[in-house]
């Protein structure tokens, strides 16, 4: 979930990893100074984009009555099991990976995210396609409901509502999903990578500031133990092919879209710190005062913790734990900064419930006040 690495250099050669070149006795591949600027630089602006974009959409998604962009809040409980749930499931599949063919694992994870990409995809590019979309063009609206049962037991399973646009944005990601289980290329990887992380923090909402530091500590000290204690995250990352992690080839500059040298990022150390970021976007709008300062402070802090990651894994030539860098910083700096301002107080009372739950107080204190 959360490392920073790179795949097929010298960092790897007393683990015997392949180094992405046609042939097994070819010569190892040592990256330029340029190419791995260029990679680790374009590593950065990957992770910003969906951190920012999600953060400003989970605004309004916050507000929306619409089920399919309704988000889910997690609570105090969900954040202190998240460690232990990954754990599970990140040592689950390095057993699996050792046991079985890693073919046929990785063949039906390809088949299970290519679903999951293809809306990921679609659901963060349908806002953009009314801007590029012929004026004259109509804009039919579909809904699709499945119900169970009839009369007064009929139960809605399913209530989804839907538009041209959205047809056509499904459209072109069917294209992108096709295009990565054919090829396996690191574009079409990064593509839903990005919508993964930006859906993650648009739709991933913590309910307040003390669930935020629960959820990062937690992941704090799983992302120490599994990179630093064992060789279990490394492996997974390595094996694992699926769209769980950002790459960007170190040799794009000798062998264009063909290279395959590559540095990457894991999904986790975008998402995690992101709907951080995220809740402290929604306090900054809270405070109705025009400004964005916790925003800012965290989104730059996460920017420094970012690179002190790179910079580190680039001087010691290891796999480095992002959260390890990006926690303290994210965490951090907005407190500091509150603390400043004297609203420290303010920001760890702040609360968000669940659209769900709002609407349920709603309809009790409605029927409450029809028996007064």
């Amino acid at each position: 979930m959360a490392d920073v690495q790179q795949q097929g250099s010298p960092l790897d050669a007393p683990n015997g990893t392949d180094t992405g070149t046609d042939s097994g006795t070819a010569a190892r591949f040592v990256a330029t100074a340029e190419g791995t600027a260029l990679a680790y630089g374009s590593l950065v602006l990957m992770a910003l984009l969906p951190i920012f974009f999600g953060a400003l959409r989970s605004v309004s998604t916050s507000k929306s009555k619409n089920s399919s962009d309704m988000p889910e809040t997690i609570t105090s409980r969900d954040a202190a099991r998240f460690p232990i749930i990954a754990s599970c499931t990140l040592f689950g599949l390095y057993l699996f990976f050792k046991i079985f063919s890693q073919e046929y694992i990785n063949l039906l994870l390809s088949m299970y995210f290519f679903v999951l990409g293809i809306l990921a995809l679609s659901h963060t590019l349908s806002p953009f396609m009314t801007r590029f979309l012929p004026a004259n063009l109509p804009n039919k609206q579909f809904q699709l409901l499945f119900t169970q049962g009839s009369g007064e037991n009929k139960e809605e399973i399913v209530n989804y509502e839907f538009d041209t646009k959205d047809l056509i944005s499904l459209g072109i990601s069917s294209v992108v999903g096709v295009w990565y289980i054919l090829k396996k290329h690191w574009v079409a990887n990064n593509l839903f990578g990005l919508a993964f992380a930006l859906n993650g923090v648009e739709l991933l909402h913590l309910n307040n500031v003390s669930t935020g530091c629960i959820l990062l500590g937690g992941l704090f000290v799983y992302d120490i133990f599994w990179v630093f204690g064992t060789n279990v995250m490394v492996t997974v990352a390595k094996s694992f092919e699926a769209p769980i992690k950002l790459v960007f080839p170190q040799d794009l500059l000798e062998r264009g879209l063909s290279a395959s040298n590559f540095a990457m990022l894991g999904l986790g150390d975008i998402v995690i710190p992101g709907i951080f970021i995220a809740l402290l976007l929604r306090f900054d709008v809270s405070l109705k005062k025009n400004t964005r300062t916790y925003f800012y402070t965290s989104f730059l802090a996460y920017i420094f913790g970012l690179g002190l990651t790179i910079f580190v894994m680039h001087t010691f030539k290891h796999a480095q734990p992002a959260l390890l860098y990006l926690v303290p910083a994210c965490v951090g700096f907005p407190v500091m900064v509150a603390l400043l301002k004297g609203e420290l107080t303010e920001m760890f009372r702040y609360e968000e419930t669940s659209p769900e739950l709002d609407a349920s107080n709603k309809e009790e204190k409605t029927e409450s006040d029809k028996d007064k």
